[in-house]
C-alpha cells in the first residue's frame, strides 16, 4: 500500500508518500517563517493555501514517475487539532485529490500520528508516549481501545511557552533552537553543572504548567540577568518537568518503553533527560530522526495506511476538520491487544503486588517493624496487626540539575512526613511516620494496605469514593495532596471486612484553602482513573459523590472549568 499523506495544521505545508511494501518515506515541506514573534493565523493560513499545492504535486509527481498512474491507493490528511483556517485548507486539498484519483480517505490526529511515527520507528508495542511540541504537551498510553491522556499542560504548550520568553527578549519565531543554543553556550562556558535561577517548577500529579515559569523568565531578563544564564535555567526546569511526569506515567502504569514527539523534541537536552530517565529505571527510549520530530506529512501517510489498512476511511460528506480534535477520541482501529498498563488486558484486573511498586521518585523497602495503630476509614480506626514498616528512599535523579534534584528532595521529603501526619490528625487515613532524616531525603513510615487501588481499580466505585471522601476531609483541613492518583492510594480490609483506603505520599502536598487547588486535586485523580480503568465513568460518579457527601459542592463545579483548561478541550 502507497499512501499519499498532507499535513498542515499550523506553520508547516507538508506533503509525503508512504510506501508499506518498503517501509519508505518520501517528505516534501514548505515551512511558514512569520517576519516576527510567533504564527499569525491569517498568514499562516495563507502560507499554507499557497505551499500545499506545490509539496502535493512535488510529492505525486514522484510517485508517478516510479510506481505509474496507480501509484496511491489512499489520501490521508492532518484532521485536527490545529489552526482551522489551516486545516481546512488541507481537508479540501486531501478530499479533491481522493475524488480525482478515486482512492479512500483517511482523517488524521494529528498527535496520534506523533505518537504512532514513534511506536513504528521504534518497533515498540506499548509506549507511553510524551508529545512536546508548539501547542502541546501531554502524555498519551493505549487502553482499552483508545490513546488515553495520562497528562497534560493546563496552561501553554512547551513550545509556546519557551517562545513567550523569546518574543519577549525580541527574538525571532522558532524560539526554542535559540534558548538551546544560548543554554548550551551558557554550560559550556562553567565550572561544573552551572548556576540555577529559582524558577517555578509545578508538577501536579501527572499534569503540569508552564505560565508561571515563562512569566519569571521574564521577569528575570527586564531585571538584567543575563539571557544565556535565563536560557539554562528555563530549559533545565522545563524538561525536568516533563521528564518527572513522564517517569510518573511510567510509574502508574508499569509500561517500560517511552517515545517522544513533537518538534520541540529535537532539544537535545530534553532527549537527554528522557534518555537518563529510562536508562535508570530500565526502561527503553526512542526518539524519531529529526524529520519525524518537527511537523511533518510523513507521520501522516504512515499513520493513514494503517488505518486504511484496518478498513478506517472517511466519505467525504464526514471529513470534516476539528481543530480541537483529542487524541483520546479517536477509535483505535489499527491495532488491539494489552493495554500499555503492565499486566493488564483490555477491561482486565492488573496483578500488581508490593513487590512490584516502582515509585516515579523513591525506592520503597519493607522491612519488620514495631507495629502500631492502623489507619481508619472514614471515622473508624482499626489496629494494624502487620508488623512492617517502610522505608522511603527519595533518590537522586542524574537527569536533573544537581541544585534543582537536591531542592526537590529535601522539599518533598519535609512535605511528606509534616501534611502525612496532619493528614492523620484532621481524620483522613494515612500512614504513621516513625522516622525522618531529611539530608538523606529518607523516611520511615507504617506499612498500610495490600496493593495499591491501581491494581483492583474496575468495579471499585466504593473504593473510589472513600477516596473522595478522604479528599474532602483533607481540604476542609486546608491541604491539597497534589499527587492523589490510583498509585497513592492503598486498599486493604478492616476487620469488619469492609474495604479500607489510605493514602500515602504527600511529597507534593501543600496547605491552601482555594477552591481551585482543590479542584486540581479531584482533577488529577480522575486523570488517573480515565488513564487505567476500563469503565472509568461509575468510578468517577462514585469518587465524586463521595466528595459532594463530605466537602465543599464548589469545588466540584471549579472542577468542571479545570477540566476546560487541558489543551484540547
Amino acid at each position: 500500500m502507497r499512501v499519499l499523506g498532507i499535513e498542515g495544521t499550523a506553520w508547516c505545508a507538508s506533503a509525503a508518500l508512504y510506501d508499506a511494501e518498503t517501509d519508505s518515506v518520501l517528505i516534501e515541506s514548505n515551512p511558514y517563517e512569520p517576519d516576527s514573534g510567533g504564527i499569525h493565523p491569517r498568514e499562516a493560513a495563507e502560507h499554507m493555501s499557497e505551499a500545499i499545492p506545490g509539496v502535493v504535486d512535488a510529492v505525486l509527481t514522484a510517485a508517478e514517475n516510479e510506481h505509474g498512474p496507480d501509484a496511491i491507493d489512499a489520501v490521508a490528511f492532518s484532521k485536527g487539532p490545529g489552526l482551522g483556517p489551516c486545516l481546512r485548507t488541507v481537508g479540501t486539498a486531501a478530499r479533491s485529490l481522493a475524488g480525482a484519483l478515486g482512492v479512500p480517505l483517511v482523517g488524521v490526529n494529528h498527535m496520534v500520528a506523533h505518537l504512532e511515527i514513534g511506536r513504528h520507528r521504534s518497533g515498540f508495542e506499548n509506549p507511553v508516549c510524551l508529545n512536546a511540541s508548539g501547542a502541546n504537551a501531554h502524555l498519551l498510553g493505549y487502553h482499552d481501545g483508545r490513546y488515553r491522556v495520562l497528562g497534560e499542560t493546563m496552561d501553554a504548550g512547551v513550545g509556546n511557552a519557551i517562545d513567550k520568553f523569546t518574543r519577549h527578549v525580541g527574538w525571532d519565531h522558532p524560539g526554542g533552537p535559540k534558548v538551546e543554543a544560548a543554554a548550551r553556550r551558557y554550560a559550556e562556558g562553567s565550572d561544573g553543572p552551572g548556576y540555577l535561577l529559582d524558577l517555578p517548577y509545578v508538577v501536579k500529579g501527572m499534569d503540569f504548567s508552564f505560565s508561571g515559569i515563562s512569566s519569571a523568565a521574564n521577569d528575570a531578563s527586564d531585571d538584567g540577568v543575563p539571557v544565556e544564564e535565563i536560557c539554562f535555567s528555563l530549559q533545565e526546569h522545563v524538561f525536568a518537568m516533563l521528564t518527572e511526569v513522564s517517569e510518573r506515567a511510567l510509574s502508574l502504569t508499569g509500561a517500560d518503553e517511552l517515545v517522544l514527539g513533537g518538534g520541540v523534541a529535537q532539544n537535545d537536552r530534553l532527549r537527554e533527560m528522557l534518555a537518563s530517565m529510562c536508562a535508570a529505571r530500565g526502561a527503553a527510549f526512542h526518539a524519531p530522526e529529526p524529520r519525524f520530530l518537527r511537523d511533518n506529512a510523513g507521520m501522516i501517510a504512515v499513520l493513514g495506511a494503517k488505518m486504511a489498512e484496518a478498513g478506517d476511511t472517511l466519505p467525504i460528506a464526514e471529513s470534516a476538520i476539528d481543530p480541537n480534535f483529542r487524541p483520546d477520541q479517536v477509535p483505535v482501529t489499527w491495532r488491539s491487544g494489552e493495554s500499555v498498563a503492565r499486566g493488564r488486558a483490555p477491561g482486565g484486573e492488573q496483578a500488581v503486588t508490593d513487590a512490584d511498586r516502582r515509585g516515579a521518585e523513591a525506592t520503597v523497602e519493607f522491612v519488620a517493624g514495631g507495629g502500631g495503630i492502623g489507619g481508619g476509614d472514614d471515622e473508624r480506626r482499626v489496629s494494624d496487626a502487620a508488623d512492617r514498616r517502610v522505608i522511603k528512599r527519595r533518590v537522586s535523579k542524574e537527569y536533573r540539575h544537581p541544585e534543582l534534584d537536591r531542592t526537590l528532595r529535601r522539599d518533598r521529603t519535609v512535605a511528606e512526613a509534616r501534611l502525612t501526619s496532619e493528614a492523620r490528625r484532621a481524620g483522613v487515613p494515612t500512614p504513621l511516620v516513625y522516622d525522618v532524616d531529611v539530608p538523606n531525603a529518607t523516611l520511615t513510615l507504617q506499612h498500610v494496605g495490600d496493593r495499591d487501588l491501581a491494581a483492583v481499580l474496575d468495579g471499585g466505585a466504593e473504593r473510589a469514593a472513600a477516596v473522595g471522601r478522604h479528599l474532602a476531609r483533607l481540604h476542609e483541613a486546608g491541604i491539597v495532596h497534589g499527587d492523589p492518583t490510583t498509585r497513592n492510594a492503598r486498599v486493604g480490609q478492616r476487620e469488619d471486612g469492609d474495604p479500607r483506603v489510605t493514602l500515602i505520599d504527600f511529597g507534593l502536598a501543600y496547605h491552601t484553602g482555594h477552591v481551585e487547588d482543590h479542584a486540581m486535586d479531584l482533577h488529577v485523580f480522575e486523570g488517573s482513573v480515565r488513564a487505567t480503568a476500563a469503565d472509568p465513568d461509575p468510578l468517577i460518579e462514585a469518587f465524586e459523590a463521595g466528595y459532594g457527601a463530605v466537602g465543599d459542592e464548589s469545588v466540584l463545579d471549579r472542577l468542571r472549568d479545570v477540566e476546560g483548561r487541558g489543551r484540547y478541550r
